[in-house]
Formats: C-alpha cells, structure tokens, sequence
C-alpha cells in the first residue's frame, strides 16, 4: 500500500511535463518533416512508454500532454513555414492519441508489474 510519502508532489512532476512536451513536439516535427503515419505513431508510442515508466501515475495525462502537440505543431509548420499538410496527415495527427494510450498505460502497468517483482509478490 503506498503511503502519502511515496507519492510524488505536482511540483516534482514539471520536468516530466516538459520531456512529454518536448516528445510531442518532437514527434509533430517528424510528423511534418517525414509524413509517414506509422513513424509517427512509433515515436509517440515510445514516448508514451517511458513517461509511462518514469511517472505510472495517471497515465492519461502523457496521453494528452504528448498528443496535443503533434496537431500544433503542424499548425505551426502551416502559418510559419507554409507547409501545406493534406487531409490524411491532419487526421493523423489526431489519431496519434491512440498509440499514446497504448504507450502509457502499458509502461504504467510494465512499472507495476516491476515494482511487485522487486517486492517478492
């Protein structure tokens, strides 16, 4: 059973906030760079897992936190660097949210599964 002590402050959490931002951006990037879906979907899967890992608590929030940014940022490519992206990559930006649950729920669970490994259960 955790106990008050063993959970971490909000305030520890600010750098895990930014690796996940700067993994979303990260992956929009390569999104609007490469513009192949399936690249795209690994990177936020893997990202997904090690946030998932560092921080197993709450795991829908790398979900939102590295998901959001891929759609920005392709926004961003669009009003600064006037990169045109078709309907299928503006759709699969949003969809990239999908891999994201997958990845950070299962290195949430795979943090779980190590924790009761290392206490004998």
């Amino acid at each position: 059973m955790k106990t008050a002590e063993d959970v971490p402050s909000a305030g520890s959490d600010i750098w895990f906030y930014l690796l996940a931002a700067l993994c979303g951006m990260g992956t929009g990037w390569a999104d609007v760079a490469i513009n192949d879906l399936l690249f795209t979907a690994l990177l936020v899967l893997s990202a997904g897992i090690l946030l998932g890992l560092l921080r197993p608590r709450w795991p829908w929030r790398w979900v939102v936190m590295v998901g959001v940014f891929i759609p920005l940022t392709e926004l961003a490519a669009y009003e600064i660097l006037t990169v045109k992206p078709t309907r299928a990559q503006i759709y699969g930006s949003f969809l990239a949210f999908l891999p994201g649950i997958a990845g950070a729920y299962g290195g949430s669970f795979m943090r779980d599964v190590i924790e009761n490994l290392r206490q004998g259960k």
